[in-house]
């Protein structure tokens, strides 16, 4: 485990029993543990204060923290009985877990209506499902989306990327940005480090991530990623590995669309309002290249709630209030990705003033017509996964591994983080 500063935040007093006071007003202290920075624990905590102005009984101890190391902290606070009794998690670690047998099984509130669903998007709703069990409630929603750079393609005298591109001719569009720039800009980051990226290349030819507890491709299909951006690499439509290094991670503020260099970054939806903000080129949206239907209503996160918790039936109520309170809509925005209550999305969308998170929220809801099936979430070991595609990728961006070479390593470490 690494360390971590953990902020604490307390709102109110505490409370000992689950259910209690005047009626059936509730009355619990709840520790709710979430990852996210500034804007996000700035939001979360005026969300939390609307539910506790309606529910007095309820207050909350609130820990918060960066994403990096989240989840280790979350198992740690697990193991060592001082387990949050609602959090975020994110489909990266659901099914861990999961199959932990640590979360609770959220089906018979939304069965009562308790934790009403009905705006929610079916979806949605079971890409927050492992082994038949709802564990998560999805707390927003995003959709791949690949950012370019609209200020530059308007110097340059060139079209936008369009929605419906197959791969050769997104890759020959963005040679022109290449050659009209004199190669001061690349046409396209190189994505084949990036998981999100390779998933919907894969569902694109009817293939998937995962069946069940396997891989759903074969070696034969990262040779054939990574052969499709080393042939871009030679062909100067991307940058070389120095730079595309500089934006694997993932991190929006690094992306290449925003350094300038690159005229776009393959993303989430909901990082458009940030990476805007770090540049002053105006950026616009589309799909990835490949099949439309590759892409599914994905929630950027999940509600959960511990098993072990005192106070089930409270956390469940702030889980329905925090899905589908118009206030709390308003509220917490477009952060964490937009709104999973549909209602609540068009009722945001029509009182937003900011252009670029408008045009987030028409991106998605247009994506969402045409959105494929949910794929399952991924296994335990995924994490790992991911690890394993940056780590061979980069061998193969860089020329130390074939393409041949680094999938045989990438799929041999791969099937060692499932077993």
């Amino acid at each position: 485990m690494r360390a971590f500063a953990v902020a604490m935040l307390i709102v109110g007093g505490a409370t000992a029993c689950d259910r209690g006071g005047a009626g059936d007003e509730p009355s619990a202290q709840l520790s709710f543990f979430f990852w996210g920075g500034d804007k996000r624990v700035e939001l979360t905590q005026k969300v939390l204060d609307l539910y506790h102005e309606r529910h007095p009984g309820v207050t909350f101890t609130v820990a918060y923290q960066p994403n990096a190391g989240y989840f280790d902290k979350l198992a740690e606070r697990i193991d060592g009985g001082d387990a949050p009794d609602l959090f975020q998690i994110d489909d990266n670690y659901l099914t861990e877990f999961a199959q932990r047998d640590c979360l609770l099984d959220l089906g018979p509130y939304i069965a009562d209506n308790r934790i009403d669903l009905a705006q929610v998007s079916n979806g949605l709703v079971r890409y927050g499902r492992v082994d038949d069990r709802q564990v998560g409630i999805a707390a927003a929603e995003n959709t791949a989306a690949l950012v370019y750079d609209k200020s530059l393609l308007d110097r340059l005298g060139l079209d936008a990327p369009a929605s419906g591109m197959n791969y050769p001719q997104y890759l020959a569009w963005a040679a022109t940005i290449t050659e009209k720039s004199n190669g001061t800009v690349a046409g396209t980051m190189d994505p084949s480090a990036d998981y999100k990226a390779f998933w919907l290349w894969l569902r694109s030819q009817k293939k998937e991530f995962y069946s069940g507890a396997a891989l759903g491709f074969g070696e034969a299909d990262v040779t054939a990623w990574f052969r499709l951006w080393k042939d871009a690499r030679d062909d100067g439509v991307t940058p070389d590995a120095p730079v595309i290094h500089e934006a694997n991670a993932g991190d929006a503020t690094k992306q290449l669309v925003v350094t300038g260099k690159a005229a776009t970054s393959f993303m989430w939806s909901n990082q458009l309002p940030e990476m805007q903000q770090k540049t002053q080129n105006e950026l616009g949206i589309v799909a990835y290249p490949g099949a439309a239907s590759a892409a599914w209503a994905r929630a950027s996160m999940y509600w959960s709630v511990h098993k072990g918790t005192a106070h089930q039936d409270v956390a469940a109520d702030v889980i329905d209030f925090l899905v589908n309170d118009p206030e709390a809509a308003v509220i917490l925005g477009t952060e964490r990705g937009l709104a999973p209550n549909l209602q609540n999305r068009r009722e945001l969308e029509v009182s937003l003033t900011d252009p670029i998170m408008k045009a987030s929220i028409a991106y998605t809801n247009e994506m969402s017509t045409r959105y494929g099936a949910a794929p399952q979430p991924p296994p335990k070991g995924h994490g790992a996964i991911r690890a394993a595609l940056v780590e061979a990728a980069e061998a193969a961006q860089s020329g130390a591994l074939t393409p041949e070479a680094a999938a045989k390593q990438f799929i041999t470490e791969a099937n060692a983080a499932l077993r």
